[in-house]
């Protein structure tokens, strides 16, 4: 998508890989791949098949933003293309995973953070523990968020 959006208006769709793998991907391998430099065979892991992805469209229905809820409560691949930044889509999926860990029984949400979006992380409750650690060359947190059901 090349310049800013001219609204701000999108919607999340729960989904899983089987369905809109091409969609999440596309995302994910905007922003992570080529912003980010992580290796492709880093990107798709064994978690994907099992996983239950959100995902952000826009008002014409194209794939602005995903993340993934692992069955552990894990909450990772929170990814929005770069024109919808800073726009309420990446806290919006977040928040809906954190949803779904609730739905499901999950007494708590984690996330292994870039350590560039702690805050990010942090306005949407979650707390920092533990030392920095180094995913795909970039430095990391875990973050937890107890799950109200």
């Amino acid at each position: 998508m090349d310049g800013p959006p001219s609204q701000s208006r999108f919607t999340l769709a729960v989904t899983d890989w089987a369905t809109s793998r091409a969609e999440l991907f596309e995302i994910r391998r905007e922003v992570y791949i080529v912003e980010q430099a992580v290796p492709p065979e880093l990107e798709v892991d064994e978690h994907d098949p099992v996983c239950v992805h959100v995902l952000a469209r826009d008002a014409a229905a194209r794939p602005i933003g995903t993340g993934r809820l692992l069955d552990d409560g894990h909450v990772g691949r929170v990814a929005v293309i770069a024109a919808w930044r800073k726009r309420g889509v990446g806290a919006a999926i977040v928040r809906k995973l954190i949803e779904l860990a609730g739905e499901r029984g999950m007494p708590e949400a984690v996330a292994d953070a870039q350590v560039r979006a702690i805050g990010f992380y942090e306005r949407l409750g979650f707390r920092a523990e533990g030392d920095e650690f180094q995913d795909a060359g970039i430095p990391h947190r875990r973050m937890r968020l107890r799950v109200r059901r």
